[in-house]
């Protein structure tokens, strides 16, 4: 995009808006702590908007979608941000670092996932170090980035205890329950290593966890998890054949007719009404 630019430094991203506004959803692949340089931005998530000003920094949690507005001051000046992701290996790294006896073991994951972080003078140093980097040719050596990174991090920890729920999700007592997440997120193309990454786990400690919970392969549980949203919405009535099978995450009309009627002995379009 014309007036738009964006370089990710070893996990440090710096963002530059010129002329134009920008808008549209994103997906949060990962923990991101996002600073406002200058101009202003607006987040969204389930219809609440936080707005962010110049100053100011949010933590946006991974696995998340949002849609995010950006424009210039009215001075002229282009909107600029910084933003450090914290993935997973970076966060293993981190977490095996900490004196396992002195974390906060009652922390809960914050239902939101955009929260304000408050302006303080280690946020504010931080960025301040990073800021000289928006206007200039020169790079982040990885050795700096993965430690403003640790700055950024310990930034985030520092400002609510619930955030090592969210952040550390990997371990017990905070690990994420599968079927809970699989609950809320089968409708969307997700592929079984992304299932792993998203719950904090390896490939193969997914697989073996998913085996206690489920007689199905993650691949065959989505699929009936699908079918069974799909009889639901046709039951009642409420919307079209096409509508039901894109509203339960299933893209081929072809396939979910198939595995429709091999799971309930008729045709979507014959469902009976409850």
């Amino acid at each position: 995009m014309e007036g738009y630019s964006r370089t990710n430094q070893s996990g440090v991203v710096f963002s530059r808006v010129d002329r134009e506004a920008v808008r549209g959803p994103q997906h949060i692949h990962d923990h991101t702590l996002l600073y406002i340089s200058s101009g202003s931005a607006e987040v969204i998530f389930n219809g609440r908007k936080t707005y962010l000003s110049a100053g100011d920094c949010v933590f946006l949690r991974k696995d998340y979608r949002v849609v995010v507005d950006a424009w210039s001051p009215q001075d002229g000046a282009p909107f600029r941000s910084i933003a450090l992701f914290f993935c997973r290996k970076f966060l293993l790294s981190y977490f095996r670092t900490l004196p396992h006896d002195s974390l906060p073991l009652d922390a809960t994951p914050p239902e939101d996932a955009v929260l304000k972080i408050p302006a303080g003078p280690d946020l504010e140093s931080l960025f301040l170090s990073l800021t000289p980097y928006l206007d200039s040719s020169e790079t982040l050596s990885q050795e700096i980035a993965w430690m403003k990174r640790i700055e950024g991090l310990r930034c985030v920890l520092a400002a609510d205890r619930n955030f090592y729920a969210s952040l550390f999700d990997f371990t017990q007592p905070w690990k994420i329950d599968l079927l809970s997440f699989m609950e809320e997120n089968y409708m969307f193309d997700l592929s079984v290593p992304e299932l792993a990454r998203y719950t904090g786990r390896s490939l193969s400690s997914f697989k073996r966890d998913f085996k206690k919970v489920s007689d199905l392969t993650p691949e065959k549980w989505v699929i009936n998890r699908r079918l069974q949203e799909a009889q639901k919405l046709l039951s009642g009535k409420s919307c079209s054949v096409g509508e039901a099978m894109l509203e339960a995450g299933f893209k081929d009309p072809a396939f979910f007719s198939r595995a429709y009627k091999k799971q309930f002995g008729y045709c979507p379009r014959e469902t009976p009404a409850n």
